[in-house]
């Protein structure tokens, strides 16, 4: 299987954490219109990484042969091409086997250098804004208030970290009255001071970027412990990678940090969202996670994807897509959305 993007991009997790394996079953199930000449249809795919192990990949259920294609951010992606399709729906699984190792990125500021023009520049494309992410004046001017001169990548990130666990809150805590926004928006989060994945880490990529700092979003998602064997979809995960000269590429999940700073209360409402927003559940507030979670991820993890506003190969006929967390798919030339065209269900069992 084709790698996620160069070696000297990815961070080297140390393989003496934990690790765990699973047997997973990606399943997509896709909606044909009548009288729908061409499907044209993009699946996420386990990718080659330094923190996973992917074994027997495969597809099945497809009327047609998948190739393996990269978009335009090195992600490999599955590409199957349906001219005159014969039914009226169809059910493509993709199956594998993966281990994956916790990833011990670390993020000792006392390793970490300055960040020179020469690294700015070679990292262009990890420092601008993005269709959600974006960096304007008043995001600046926050960036500039919670970070001040601060040139320590390390420290200046981990000030970010704690901002946004004072100030926002992951939406499952109150899902009565916190909602996220569809999308991952750097502008949803700053306003409501909530969201989802996705809309926390816009946010802090937003920060971390206007101070100079690269860094990119990792899309992939949990194989969340209670769901083991379950006939239920695991939904999606995203966390940011930063960039800090003398270590590399340092992962963090201020989002999944928020849910053990612990400043809310367990009900009826919230138990099943918070429990299912972790890895291994929730039972409290703890520290050690919210300070794990800054140079740290857990190994029941699966990286489907880098990066954002994607062009994919062959190119799509829509603009870049927002990001590649499950699949995207086109019919006759216009965007197919999910749930409306098709569905994904991602299932597991983990192999002790």
């Amino acid at each position: 299987m084709a790698a996620c993007a160069s070696s000297d991009q990815e961070p080297a997790p140390k393989n003496d954490g934990k690790k765990a394996t699973f047997d997973a079953r990606n399943e997509f199930s896709v909606k044909v219109p009548d009288g729908a000449k061409k499907i044209r249809l993009w699946l996420a795919m386990p990718q080659d990484d330094p923190a996973q192990k992917v074994e027997n990949f495969k597809i099945e259920g497809a009327p047609v042969a998948h190739r393996v294609e990269k978009d335009s951010e090195g992600n490999a992606i599955a590409y199957l091409e349906i001219d005159d399709p014969k039914e009226k729906t169809y059910t493509i699984v993709e199956t594998f086997r993966i281990t994956r190792w916790e990833v011990k990125s670390g993020a000792d500021a006392a390793k970490a250098k300055p960040l020179t023009d020469a690294d700015r520049s070679a990292m262009a494309r990890y420092l601008g804004a993005n269709t959600h992410v974006i960096i304007d004046d008043k995001i600046k001017k926050l960036a500039d208030e919670i970070v001040g001169s601060e040139t320590n990548p390390v420290i200046a990130a981990r000030k970010i970290y704690d901002w946004e666990l004072a100030n926002i809150e992951y939406w499952v805590k109150d899902p009565k009255n916190k909602k996220a926004s569809p999308v991952g928006s750097t502008e949803y989060c700053l306003t409501n001071k909530t969201g989802n994945c996705t809309d926390f880490h816009s946010l802090w990529t937003s920060i971390a970027r206007a101070k100079g700092i690269p860094t990119r979003m990792v899309y992939g998602g949990f194989f969340k412990a209670s769901l083991d064997g379950q006939d239920a979809d695991q939904s999606y995960h995203c966390w940011p990678e930063f960039y800090a000269p003398g270590i590399g590429w340092i992962v963090h999940d201020v989002a999944v940090a928020d849910i053990f700073v612990g400043d809310f209360t367990i009900n009826d409402d919230n138990k099943k969202p918070v429990t299912l927003t972790t890895a291994d559940g929730y039972s409290g507030a703890d520290k050690a996670k919210v300070e794990y979670y800054f140079g740290n991820i857990d190994e029941r993890r699966v990286v489907w994807s880098r990066g954002r506003d994607l062009t994919l190969s062959p190119k799509q006929v829509g603009g870049p897509i927002n990001a590649m967390t499950k699949a995207y798919m086109e019919i006759d030339g216009k965007v197919s959305p999910e749930k409306e065209g098709w569905t994904r269900k991602l299932t597991f069992k983990e192999i002790k």
